[in-house]
Formats: structure tokens, sequence, C-alpha cells
């Protein structure tokens, strides 16, 4: 039984947990999504009541019925690299890679359908405080009144993008920022901000959860730092225990999301809370394995390898 990996071509954290598959023997089909059609043939056959499908790639094929599990890992957008790519195109190759693979009896890491509403950071939020997790005052407006008082309440708010960085290089870019009441809301009326009571932390945390394994590394904050994926502290991640408050939490949170990975990101403060800020579904954790020697991509290739009864029923469906 095979494993499929959607991502580019060059991704480190992917290698890594390809290099534990093949070391247990464990055949693997990688798949940039945006190398279809071109360097990758697909073929699905509904007849007589009965379903069968094939992928090949660089001369590898996969079959439906020897398919394992997915893993959604940094796809590109399908098409992209055709020799004549189009929206049209990248729709008529999106129904038929993915239409193809939910066809098949495969678990998946993580699930389009899960994942799509997974990355909603309104819908984080209300997960979060559903799953008993210290939540930082938050709004979403675009009323510029609404806004003012909301940072004229907490005084000192992040403003910052829902979606994350923007692709490309966009002409307007919004950057993690600390504002006070004398600042200027009229742009609020333009877009949909998100502000944030800030929280004055002493170290960030992040979590990665892998089916029921968690992972918690920590790294020392500079004082009045505001985003943690910038700036160097001097410090580097370390692992840390999961308080079991947080563990249930995060269990609650994923079964909720229907989350096989996740990845958290967490503010501690001086009284060591751990404040939820966002879980990305499909976070990075290459860098907290190098330097803290967690075996994340270990458990990721194991989840990856193991047949669905070996795991709880419905985990990342």
């Amino acid at each position: 039984m095979t494993v499929l990996i959607l991502t580019s071509e060059e991704d480190v954290t992917a290698d890594m947990v390809v290099a534990r598959l093949y070391a247990t023997g464990t055949p693997v089909l990688r798949l940039d999504p945006a190398d279809l059609p071109g360097k990758a043939v697909l073929a699905a056959d509904y007849a007589h009541g009965d379903f069968d499908g094939h992928l090949s790639v660089n001369g590898h094929v996969l079959s439906m019925g020897g398919l394992r599990s997915i893993w959604v890992r940094r796809p590109g957008e399908p098409a992209a690299h055709a020799a004549n790519p189009s929206p049209w195109l990248t729709a008529e190759t999106r129904q038929a890679l993915y239409g193809m693979l939910h066809s098949a009896a495969a678990r998946w890491m993580n699930h389009p359908r899960n994942a799509d509403q997974a990355r909603l950071k309104p819908w984080q939020l209300r997960v979060a405080h559903v799953s008993g997790f210290a939540v930082p005052p938050t709004v979403f407006t675009t009323a510029p009144r609404l806004a003012r008082e909301f940072v004229e309440e907490h005084r000192e708010v992040v403003v910052k993008s829902a979606s994350g960085p923007p692709p490309g290089e966009p002409v307007l870019t919004l950057p993690t920022t600390l504002i006070g009441p004398d600042a200027d809301f009229a742009a609020v009326a333009a877009g949909p901000a998100l502000l944030q009571r800030y929280v004055h932390k002493r170290a960030d945390i992040r979590l990665t959860c892998v089916g029921n394994r968690l992972f918690a590394a920590r790294k020392t904050a500079e004082p009045g730092q505001v985003d943690g994926r910038y700036g160097e502290t001097g410090h580097a991640w370390e692992p840390v225990p999961v308080p079991d408050r947080i563990g249930k939490s995060v269990h609650e949170y994923v079964t909720l999301a229907g989350l096989a990975y996740a990845a958290f990101d967490f503010a501690e403060d001086g009284d060591g809370i751990w404040w939820f800020l966002e879980c990305n579904q499909g976070g990075q954790f290459g860098f907290v394995e190098l330097e803290t020697g967690q075996p994340i991509a270990e458990e990721v290739a194991l989840w990856l390898s193991q047949r669905r009864s070996d795991r709880r029923a419905g985990e990342g469906r």
C-alpha cells in the first residue's frame, strides 16, 4: 500500500518524512498537482458499478486500490506548469485529480474539506473558545467606529492579516503591527481588519499535533516582541512538556476540526498562560525538529503508513 504526498518539488519538510517512509519500506509516490497534465498522467474509470483509477508520475504508477493515505503537504495549483495554463484548465484538472482521490478509500492528512474550513481564522477562534483555550479578545470588522472602541477598551492591540502573508508581491501588505488609540481607523472601511488584544509574552510556543501525539517547543521572546515569526531573539526552540489542560483542549480542537495534523501557535505570558493565537492545519515542523530533536517527521511517517484500523476510527476524515 502506497503513501501519496501532494507537494512541490522543493519541500525539505516533506523530504524528512519521505526518508523515514523509505526507511520502513513503505512505498511513496510524490506528486505536485502543478505537474498535471504533463509530467504526471491520470486515468479514472467509473464503469459497471465500480471505480478504478491510476496516477503515473515519472514512470511510477499508483492504483487507487493500492493507495493507503494522502498527505496534502504543500501542493501547487493544478496545471500551473502546463504548456498553456489557464483558469479553465486549472479547474478541470482539479476536478479530475481531487475527484479521483476522493473516490479512493484512503486516509487524509488533512482532508481538503476539513482543511479549507480550518484555514478560516474567525472559525478557528470560535473552535478555540469551545475547546477551552485562553483566547485574547479579538474583533473582525469593517466599521472604523467599532475598531476604535475596541482599541480604546484594550489599549494595546495588534492588527494583523486573517489569511496570512499574501502570495507574490502585492501592492498592499499588512504586517502584524502594535497600535494604540491614537491610530487612524478610517482605512478599516476598505477591508476587514483583525484586531486582537496584545499579549505581553515571555515566550512563543509551537505545539505540533500528529494524530494523538503532541510535541511542544518553546522559544524565549524579546521584550516587546510583536510577531515571533520575525526578528532574531538569540534563543533556540527547546522541547517543553504539554500541560494537561492544553493537551485536553488540543485533542478537543482537532476532533471538532477533523484534523489529523495541526500546528498551534501560543503566546506564553508572565503568568505562564498559553494564549491561543492560531492553528495552522499545514504548518511547518522541520525547523522545530531540527532544533529540538523531537521525532515529528517519524510520527507523521508512522501515521501515514498505518492502516485505518491501527488508529482511532474517523481520525483525519
